[in-house]
């Protein structure tokens, strides 16, 4: 079993003042626990996120996803 994080950011430095740092994510999984961190900066429903599918694949029987919130994996269900 191992614990594989995925981080994700929507905004980026020149679309918001409120800046968001895919870093911060990124520690918390690592502090957590993750072996693996996958990251995107990606906004908008239709916006690739190459580093989620990277994550999809790692994944194996028995592997724990684990996200900061989860509306990071997603916002529609």
């Amino acid at each position: 079993m191992a614990l594989i994080g995925y981080a994700r950011v929507s905004t980026t430095e020149a679309k918001s003042r409120k800046r968001q740092h895919v870093e911060n994510q990124e520690k918390r999984l690592l502090d957590h626990g993750c072996e693996v961190v996958y990251s995107d900066k990606a906004s908008g429903r239709k916006a690739s996120r190459p580093e989620w599918d990277k994550c999809l694949s790692h994944l194996r029987g028995g592997d724990v996803l684990v996200v900061t919130k989860l509306d990071r994996v997603g916002r529609s269900a």
